[in-house]
């Protein structure tokens, strides 16, 4: 059986998906890093509303309000 080929999702260099493939998806250590600091640095978003924190209390202000 032929080992399915996908693209590297960074270069896009074909890549083949077997248990040989050290870094698969990936084409070589390189892209994996460089994909990794992609997310790391948020050129990479997931779509969806953005998360609005509640408004931080410290325990003080709890004290105070009593």
């Amino acid at each position: 059986m032929k080992p399915r080929i996908v693209n590297c999702p960074r270069c896009k260099k074909p890549v083949e998906w077997t248990p040989a493939a050290k870094f698969r998806p990936f084409c070589s250590k390189r892209c994996k890093t460089n994909d990794l600091g992609a997310w790391a640095s948020e050129q990479y978003r997931v779509a969806g509303e953005p998360l609005i924190d509640p408004p931080f209390e410290s325990p003080d202000d709890e004290a105070s309000a009593n």
